[in-house]
């Protein structure tokens, strides 16, 4: 699929979540889950067409591990930045996971405001998941 310039989705016909879902199983195949066994891959299309992927990455003192999304917000930067369009997130059997609070806050922090994302509950837009959402502007308010 050739993309345009600037990758900004109208709505979610638009976006290939088949492709978006591949790349996130296959992420979920490279995941490190010796201890809970609860692999996780995750992928996005940015805002200039690219599609970044991550896993979950665990260690030895648990409640420190990364979140697949955070291995994905880490690739969005370490190759060349832009604002995430499109989202989605499976667990080891390709099953459609919702992101945990935290996650939702870092997605929202990297995305395009209206960033479409597919849930367990059908596609959503990110503010309808993250309602009232605090984020660097409220920052810069309150400053």
């Amino acid at each position: 699929m050739q993309m345009p310039e600037k990758y900004l989705p109208r709505d979610a016909s638009e976006i290939d979540f088949d492709t978006l879902r591949q790349h996130a199983t296959d992420a979920m195949r490279k995941a490190y889950a010796p201890y809970s066994k609860f692999n996780v891959g995750a992928a996005a299309y940015v805002d200039d067409g690219r599609i970044i992927a991550g896993c979950n990455v665990e260690n030895a003192s648990y409640g420190v591990g990364l979140c697949a999304e955070c291995a994905l917000v880490g690739a969005l930067h370490m190759s060349g930045g832009g604002k995430i369009v499109a989202f989605t997130c499976v667990d080891g059997h390709g099953n459609i996971l919702m992101p945990c609070g935290r996650c939702r806050q870092l997605l929202w922090e990297n995305s395009l405001p209206d960033m479409i994302m597919e849930t367990v509950s059908g596609i959503k837009r990110l503010h309808d998941v993250l309602p009232d959402a605090f984020g660097p502007a409220d920052l810069e308010e309150r400053a």
